[in-house]
């Protein structure tokens, strides 16, 4: 009963009240960002929501656009500012996304949103991930956030869509806040960001055919 009548209007409830009591916070960020990155200090970029419906997501950026000679973008790490570090050691980059969850798209709780391109490499049961609204934090992110392997993070998943309660929403929360105090789990083993979905499932499959 409280996914489907009542996790709706706590979000809509929840995310206006957060932007109203943040917006110092936002206007700040926007400003310090906008120098720090040397233009607009937002990201944006196409995610699946519920039932893989494309939508824009906001956030603050973290990464320059620095290019090679040959006009690629250099890897994630080496275009990750000081900043850009900070503001993801401390979850302050998710902030525009109460504006997706006003909106509708996101949910506070639920699985993260992740890459369009990486639709076409789940497994049919990875696909049921979709069947609620992604969220600002979710069971992955309050137990691991990307130092967590990609099959714990599709376990997690699929755990909390098949278990919605408002009690574990709230610990949920609890437990997201004590992983970014302890500033745990920011990236993945010797990375900058989660590794690529695409490559991991490569690499399974060149394994599985090895074996």
């Amino acid at each position: 009963m409280y996914a489907k009548y009542f996790k709706r209007m706590f979000d809509f409830i929840l995310s206006l009240g957060a932007i109203i009591v943040l917006f110092p916070v936002l206007f700040l960020l926007t400003v310090v960002g906008a120098v720090a990155m040397g233009g607009n200090p937002f990201f944006t970029q196409e995610r699946p929501g519920k039932n893989e419906k494309i939508f824009k997501l906001v956030k603050f950026r973290t990464m320059n656009n620095k290019r090679d000679k040959h006009g690629k973008l250099l890897p994630d790490e080496k275009r990750l500012t000081s900043y850009g570090k900070w503001l993801r050691s401390t979850s302050l980059d998710e902030i525009p996304e109460l504006f997706n969850i006003l909106n509708g798209d996101m949910s506070i709780i639920g699985p993260r949103p992740l890459l369009v391109k990486y639709l076409p490499y789940y497994s049919k049961a990875q696909h049921h991930r979709h069947d609620v609204r992604p969220g600002l934090t979710g069971y992955a992110q309050a137990h691991g956030r990307n130092a967590s392997t990609w099959d714990e993070r599709f376990e997690y998943d699929l755990k909390y869509v098949k278990h919605i309660t408002f009690i574990g929403d709230v610990k949920i929360i609890i437990d997201t806040v004590k992983a970014v105090l302890k500033k745990e789990g920011i990236s993945a083993e010797g990375q900058a960001t989660m590794g690529d979905f695409i490559d991991y499932v490569n690499e399974k499959r060149a394994t599985v055919s090895e074996v």
